[in-house]
């Protein structure tokens, strides 16, 4: 049954509970100053908490990681009682990683309130490596866990007026280029084996490596997040939906050292073995800035197979590429039924690149006779300006990447641009109405074709809508 808005208008707890003088509840309640804040989520809270209520101090200094444990272990009751809700007043709260313990559970951040990560690796949990995986990204064995963690979990919402994850990266990025961590960096957000998700609204800043990593989920909207990396950091990829079903990204603005959306499902052997793909993917209202990397990859840790991905409505602005496709023997799995429409390129490397020679295997235990699958690639209505080139395309010998459509496409060069604007080799497929004219392994259809496909019915994932949920706030 659905619940209107204002049932769920809530007052935060004016006591913790046990041992209060009536005294001391009356001069509390006094000190209080109500006002209320309002979003939109997949579900309302009945229950709600400060994290002043757990001894949290926003003074950017005291360590808050307790108190965000305690929080999550104390909220855990509410779980089939309403779900609860934990804000975070203004302020600068710093903390290293917490789990989310319980379903039913949203975390939503004031406009001006900041998670500081804490830069002493000490106090980082290091967790198991990710079974698709088999190791670590950037070294063997263990990872530190994200900053915000969560895994088995049911209907959980991250949020906030616009408030701000740090992970202050910085640190992170020197000790990795030294080759002084002996485990993977953490993420911002990391929910595994979950499902019916919510990430919005929020600001991330750099982060020590990958921004926001649903693995293992179904289910799963981001939205309206706005992600900034220095160009020049190490693996600041923005939203990587991995091995995941059913997602919806929207209306966010990434700035990255990485690529600002990377589909993966699995590295080698391992993705091979576990064989979840990711599929049923949106993509839309993106826009990215990436002078080294890529407005959307599709891999290289493609071994459980990537499956229809739908990307609309994208700029991409100063970035190396707009649509990657990367792969390489070894690999196994697929990409295939991707599809691309209404996306504006300004200042590129390439418009397109896809390669199956990407290399970078976890271990020498990989299958060479792993052969990845690249199968109907579809991009259409799209234009670029100053691009240095329109297409490196490089499929591989004896297994070429097939089905590939371009059409409705123009390609507007940079001054010094290449001689060669379209390098093709082991790929097949057609174009239609392309400036400059694709490579001969991609001919030109004419008037036989006006149009690559982009599919015509809706997904699960885009008919989600989210109630609007009031509440009170407190400053103490």
């Amino acid at each position: 049954m659905e619940v209107t808005a204002a049932v769920w208008v809530c007052l935060l707890a004016l006591v913790i509970a046990g041992g209060s003088s009536s005294s001391s509840v009356e001069a509390r309640k006094k000190s209080l100053k109500l006002d209320s804040f309002e979003f939109t989520g997949r579900d309302c809270r009945a229950n709600v908490a400060s994290i002043t209520d757990f001894g949290g101090v926003g003074d950017g200094n005291t360590s808050n990681t307790k108190a965000f444990q305690a929080a999550m272990d104390s909220l855990a009751k509410y779980s089939s009682e309403g779900g609860s809700l934990l804000y975070v007043p203004p302020g600068r709260w710093l903390t290293s990683s917490f789990n989310i313990t319980s379903s039913h559970f949203t975390l939503y951040l004031d406009q001006d309130a900041v998670l500081l990560a804490a830069q002493d690796e000490n106090e980082w949990p290091v967790i198991e490596p990710l079974p698709s995986y088999g190791r670590g990204r950037d070294a063997d064995g263990g990872r530190y866990s994200s900053l915000i963690f969560g895994t088995n979990l049911t209907d959980i919402v991250i949020t906030g007026a616009n408030g701000t994850l740090d992970g202050q990266g910085e640190l992170w990025w020197k000790k990795y280029r030294a080759g002084q961590l002996n485990y993977t960096r953490p993420y911002l957000i990391e929910l595994m084996y979950s499902s019916e998700i919510q990430i919005s609204n929020l600001t991330l800043l750099n982060s020590p490596s990958w921004n926001v990593h649903p693995v293992y989920c179904t289910n799963t909207l981001v939205k309206g997040l706005t992600i900034l990396a220095p160009v020049t950091s190490a693996n600041t990829d923005g939203i990587n939906p991995d091995s995941c079903t059913n997602t919806r990204i929207e209306d966010c603005f990434i700035v990255s050292g990485d690529d600002c959306v990377a589909v993966k499902s699995g590295w080698d052997e391992y993705g091979i073995a576990y064989g979840m793909p990711t599929k049923h993917l949106v993509i839309r209202r993106l826009t990215c800035i990436s002078p080294f990397s890529a407005t959307i990859a599709l891999g290289s840790e493609m071994s459980g197979g990537i499956e229809d991905v739908r990307a609309e409505d994208i700029t991409a602005i100063n970035t190396e590429s707009g649509v990657r496709i990367k792969t390489a023997v070894g690999r196994g799995g697929y990409v295939k039924d991707i599809y691309v429409r209404r996306f504006t390129m300004k200042t590129m490397k390439w418009a397109f690149w896809m390669t199956g020679n990407y290399g970078s295997h976890p271990d020498n235990n990989y299958d060479p006779n792993a052969i990845p699958v690249v199968e109907n690639i579809n991009y259409r209505d799209m234009v670029a300006e100053n691009v240095s080139m329109a297409a490196k395309l490089e499929g591989i010998g004896g297994d070429p990447f097939t089905g590939i459509c371009i059409s409705n496409v123009t390609i507007g060069l940079a001054e010094k641009a290449k001689k060669l604007q379209w390098n093709c080799t082991d790929i097949a497929g057609v174009t239609s109405s392309v400036t400059p004219k694709a490579c001969d392994l991609l001919p030109d259809q004419g008037e036989k074709q006006t149009s690559c496909n982009f599919p015509d019915d809706t997904l699960a994932i885009e008919e989600v809508e989210a109630h609007a949920c009031s509440y009170s706030k407190r400053y103490l």
